[in-house]
């Protein structure tokens, strides 16, 4: 029987993938949508991508630790070049990235559990 609950438990606290990048997508979509590059609203509309895909993640009342970073840029043909790295457990802990765009700036948002 313990064996059973164990896996279930395990089975309900396991990082979906899927579900992080739809919670993403919202957050993007609602934080920035259609509007046009502007960069004097790129520190807001990055706060508001972070603050709501925490929001968000916090109400699945999973047991995690997230880190959350959003970048916004302008299309100009100009280059992003970024790199990170991670210790952790292939079996618990995972990662979703999605990369958004509109007609004038691109966004790459990153969820870590």
């Amino acid at each position: 029987m313990e064996v059973k609950e164990c896996n279930d438990l395990a089975e309900e606290n396991q990082f979906i993938v899927d579900d992080v990048s739809k919670i993403i997508k919202e957050a993007i979509e609602n934080s920035i949508g259609g509007t046009a590059y502007q960069h004097n609203k790129v520190n807001q509309w990055t706060s508001a991508v972070v603050e709501s895909c925490l929001g968000q993640l916090t109400k699945l009342q999973k047991p995690y630790k997230y880190i959350v970073t959003c970048t916004i840029m302008q299309k100009n043909g100009a280059g992003l070049h970024t790199a990170s790295s991670c210790f952790w457990d292939n079996n618990t802990d995972g990662s979703c990235t999605v990369r958004w765009e509109n007609k004038t700036m691109c966004s790459l948002s990153r969820e870590k559990r």
